[in-house]
């Protein structure tokens, strides 16, 4: 069997013109990219980051972790501050 004679290349029907995953901006959610958010500006491009992240890779989970901490922190400070309020 000759190399060509394994592989189907009417089967396989690849987009050129796709860029790679890890390229920049591909893992940003459709919604996201209907908004008009890329990864050039800050909040595509945490939302890029946050895509990118596997969970199968322990130093992934952390990440994963360390970002939800520093988002929630502020929150639950606020809710805190008002519940002082009161």
């Amino acid at each position: 069997m000759a190399h060509g004679d394994e592989y189907d290349d009417e089967a396989v029907d690849l987009a050129d013109d796709a860029e790679p995953c890890w390229f920049p901006g591909n893992h940003l959610p459709e919604e996201a990219r209907r908004l008009g958010l890329t990864h050039h500006v800050p909040d595509g491009a945490l939302l890029d980051f946050a895509g990118s992240l596997d969970s199968t890779k322990p130093y992934h989970r952390i990440t994963a972790w360390l970002l939800l901490v520093v988002f929630g922190l502020p929150v639950l400070f606020a809710v805190m501050r008002l519940l002082a309020a009161f």
